[in-house]
């Protein structure tokens, strides 16, 4: 099972591979993509692409000498039809620059890149939503080598997939980044918060009315009042508690490192690191904190123990123990992961 980390620059290659990511992957905006087009977006993350397939071949070249892959993003729900050309055009740039495979969650697209970029191997991404076994057989049949699972299957989830078809790579996201909404029907942008933010944390303030337009009863005002509150805290918790880290710059939000045992045992082949657009601080640390507990599973080491490893990397165990920042929180309360330490 490999770790696998996201970039933004050329730059952060060497450390994130130092920090024990043996896979990258990154977007990239080609210098006439927008006067083509009048978008950058080239893929789902606006922001966080490197600036020009200079510096992409750049990249290619780095990941290789430091022994990684890399993966080019292209991962829109959908495409135009006029666009698919030019993608399949970036597409077979990449591959002759030595880029391992695409990530790639519209069918098109898919069609249009084994047809014209036949070498090129297809990684499908989360965006697809691609949660059952039949979806993944499917995937496999069209000659795709990874189904990237979404973030909210469960491990269950996982392992039944991973059992019923064996002969397809899976990849499941293990830190960082957690949508609110089902990513792959999700078509807004995420922007900076100098620009509103992500839609779906608006701060919207309510009224509470019956189905008369009357006030409700102080009661039941309260009991609404309560659920909205538990709501932003969740919300707080899927966007990284605010984007916070710990004292030593590991990050918090949404984790499933209690979960790389299971993970390793069920035969996933990659563990996925999100957030492209983070620091690279923070990616850094992220692969830290990954690469310690895929350690302790490498040594052989028991599920207990390598969730209590998990747990104590960030040594504020406070927010393990309600369940809100995990991927997996079934297996948080299997392994007791939570109860290892005294809340501080």
């Amino acid at each position: 099972m490999k770790i696998t980390a996201p970039i933004s620059h050329a730059g952060e290659i060497t450390q994130l591979i130092a920090a024990g990511a043996e896979e990258l992957y990154c977007g990239a905006v080609p210098g006439n993509w927008i006067a083509q087009f009048n978008t950058g977006a080239v893929n789902r993350r606006y922001f966080g692409n490197l600036p020009s397939l200079v510096e992409l071949e750049k990249a290619v070249q780095l990941a290789h000498v430091g022994g990684a892959q890399i993966f080019l993003v292209l991962n829109a729900q959908h495409y135009g039809s006029d666009q698919l050309p030019a993608l399949a055009d970036l597409g077979r740039q990449f591959q002759a620059m030595g880029g391992d495979a695409a990530i790639v969650a519209d069918l098109a697209l898919i069609s249009e890149l084994r047809a014209g970029v036949p070498d090129l191997a297809i990684h499908v991404s989360s965006v697809a939503s691609c949660r059952n076994s039949s979806a993944i057989r499917f995937y496999r049949d069209l000659g795709v080598r990874r189904v990237v699972l979404p973030r909210d299957v469960t491990i269950q989830e996982v392992e039944s997939m991973a059992r019923a078809v064996p002969d397809l790579e899976l990849e499941a996201f293990i830190l960082n980044d957690g949508c609110v909404f089902e990513e792959g029907v999700c078509h807004s942008i995420h922007l900076p918060k100098k620009l509103g933010g992500p839609i779906c944390i608006d701060n919207y303030q309510f009224e509470y009315v019956n189905a008369g337009g009357e006030p409700v009863t102080p009661r039941l005002a309260r009991r609404l009042q309560q659920n909205d509150e538990d709501y932003k805290r969740w919300l707080w918790y899927r966007f990284g508690c605010g984007f916070s880290t710990t004292e030593g710059g590991y990050p918090y939000g949404p984790c499933g490192l209690c979960a790389i045992h299971r993970l390793q045992v069920a035969g996933v082949a990659a563990i996925k690191i999100a957030g492209r657009e983070g620091s690279t601080e923070r990616k850094i640390k992220s692969v830290e904190m990954v690469a310690r507990v895929l350690a302790s599973v490498r040594r052989g080491d028991s599920a207990e123990t390598v969730a209590e490893t998990a747990v104590t990397i960030r040594q504020v165990p406070v927010h393990c123990q309600g369940g809100y920042m995990c991927y997996y929180p079934e297996v948080r309360a299997k392994e007791g992961a939570a109860k290892m330490l005294p809340a501080q």
